[in-house]
């Protein structure tokens, strides 16, 4: 089973135990992070459809909160003497994926809760 999720502008395609670097992500090295889901294929069947994406969930781990490599801007004009360097380093976020999951187990508990709760009555 594998879920393409959707952070920092970007999308992934992450199964479980899967390692991705995202862009920084507010939290400290352990939390847990709950990532949108935007397709999901189990194997047997595709799921596009916005009502059961939204019931998915795929959870991850902060595995570690670094900068990446530095990336040289230069800019320069030819016979003006105009040249700049500068640097810029991305803050990253490494997550692992510990779940993905197609429907979420609370609502199926919710969901069960209220039709034993007419059947009382």
């Amino acid at each position: 089973m594998y879920a393409i999720v959707s952070t920092g502008g970007k999308q992934y395609k992450v199964a479980t135990d899967d390692v991705i670097t995202v862009e920084k992500l507010e939290g400290n090295v352990g939390d847990k992070v709950e990532l949108p889901v935007i397709f999901l294929n189990d194997g047997k069947k595709i799921v596009t459809d916005a009502a059961k994406l939204a019931k998915a969930k795929v959870t991850a781990e902060i595995v570690d909160q670094f900068k990446g490599e530095k990336q040289i801007v230069f800019k320069f004009k030819k016979r003006k003497r105009y040249r700049r360097l500068k640097g810029h380093r991305q803050q990253l976020t490494k997550l692992k994926v510990t779940k993905v999951q197609a429907t979420s187990r609370a609502t199926k508990k919710t969901a069960t809760a209220e039709a034993e709760a007419p059947a009382a009555e």
